[in-house]
């Protein structure tokens, strides 16, 4: 029976997905994003040039794979028009190669707004997020309101978003909140003509037909395991499932069609926005982490925080998302730093534990470490896994014991040669 992997995200989002869907895209014939919105931002790095894709699949510039835009994305034509004004630009062939799912809902420039009204009333209680109406777009998927890519096809479009937008001015009464709808309203219109040129389709048909037809899939997660509406550190988390189940209901593929499963760690850890992080580093050690790797937002341009990397909140991701492979990202920010710290169990309310609890707040919970011996070598030139530092095999080997899942790739830098088969 053929199955489809899956690919996503162990830590708090930003772990390098975007590169490694690039890199394996030439092993599948489709890939599909399954869950999230535009909040997300996929750096992809070839030929000099970086690329940052936020709804559209990160297997795009490859000449060979479709492109599928599941049912659990919510789309927003503005930012999407805008991707795809990106991509013609390059000259890549977006309307044979990308496919969007009928069911997959449209942010409306209210659902902004009412994100804006609900983070400014939140005052220092902010979740930090990135404004971009991911929120209210699927609180209006849940409350049964919402507007989907399907409708645009019908006759009652217009009368589903007059009548959507009448709720969410109510709500902006409410927050007291001052917006100019009409100044948003003429280019998302424009926006939504725009992608009437594209494919859209039953993607739930379409991607068990190949399933069946014995093709090569690979689903691609958005934002990171940690941040799982179900699962993360609520409520400093993203509206969707970001964990491997999320495949499932993202692109309505039965648990039993999911077959291995990709984890991307990065080989410390980041967060954006708010909300707890236990290793987190607030001093010169996370500021030099977060200069030497570049750690600013690929969508919001905001400064990661930084911190070493947690094995238990790993441990806790591998389990959920029933893990099969590891991929290690960023192993070259490591270079500069003499020592490394890993934690490896938590001291929650005075007990010594090895697994994430339900409450990580760093009024219940520190961090225990285990210091190991850096590698203080380029590793950004380096090609083969023989080359690499004694000491870099040393921390890929602590992790796969302590995890119990092998390491298969390790990243040496963003461009796509950069990648080390283990």
């Amino acid at each position: 029976m053929n199955k489809a992997d899956v690919l996503l995200g162990l830590q708090w989002g930003d772990e390098g997905k975007g590169k490694i869907v690039d890199v394996l895209t030439p092993a599948y014939d489709i890939i599909a994003r399954f869950q999230g919105g535009p909040n997300a931002g996929h750096t992809l790095e070839f030929n000099g040039i970086k690329h940052v894709l936020h709804t559209i699949p990160s297997g795009i510039f490859h000449p060979t794979a479709v492109n599928v835009v599941g049912n659990g994305v919510v789309i927003d034509p503005v930012i999407f028009k805008k991707e795809l004004d990106a991509l013609a630009a390059l000259k890549v062939d977006v309307k044979s190669k990308l496919m969007i799912s009928r069911r997959a809902h449209l942010i409306l420039p209210t659902h902004r707004l009412l994100d804006a009204a609900s983070e400014a009333s939140k005052g220092k209680n902010k979740i930090g997020s990135t404004l971009k109406g991911i929120g209210p777009t699927y609180m209006d998927k849940t409350g049964r309101n919402g507007l989907r890519i399907g409708d645009i096809e019908t006759k009652e479009f217009k009368e589903k978003y007059d009548a959507l937008v009448e709720k969410h001015k109510q709500l902006l009464s409410y927050h007291n909140f001052e917006y100019n709808l009409a100044e948003l309203e003429p280019t998302w219109f424009e926006a939504i003509d725009y992608l009437k040129q594209l494919q859209f389709v039953d993607t739930e048909h379409y991607v068990n037909n190949a399933i069946k037809a014995g093709k090569k899939i690979l689903a691609e997660g958005a934002q990171g395991s940690l941040l799982d509406i179900d699962f993360g550190s609520y409520p400093f988390v993203t509206s969707s499932n970001t964990i491997c189940a999320g495949a499932c209901n993202g692109l309505g593929i039965a648990p039993n069609r999911i077959g291995n499963v990709i984890g991307i760690f990065k080989a410390y850890c980041t967060r954006v926005g708010s909300g707890p992080f236990p290793t987190e580093l607030d001093n010169p050690i996370g500021e030099k982490m977060r200069q030497i790797g570049r750690e600013f937002g690929s969508t919001t341009g905001r400064p990661r925080r930084t911190g070493w990397l947690d094995i238990p909140a790993l441990k806790y991701a591998i389990t959920i998302n029933g893990v099969t492979e590891l991929m290690m990202m960023k192993a070259d920010v490591l270079s500069d730093f003499e020592s490394l710290d890993i934690c490896t169990h938590y001291l929650h309310n005075g007990k010594k534990i090895d697994y994430l609890p339900y409450n990580i707040d760093p009024k219940y919970l520190q961090p225990v470490y285990t210091t190991v011996k850096g590698w203080s070598v380029d590793l950004t030139g380096v090609t083969d896994k023989g080359k690499l530092p004694k000491e870099l095999m040393d921390y890929i080997k602590f992790i796969e014991k302590e995890t119990e899942t092998p390491i298969t790739i390790v990243s040496v830098g963003p461009d796509r040669t950069q990648t080390i088969r283990m």
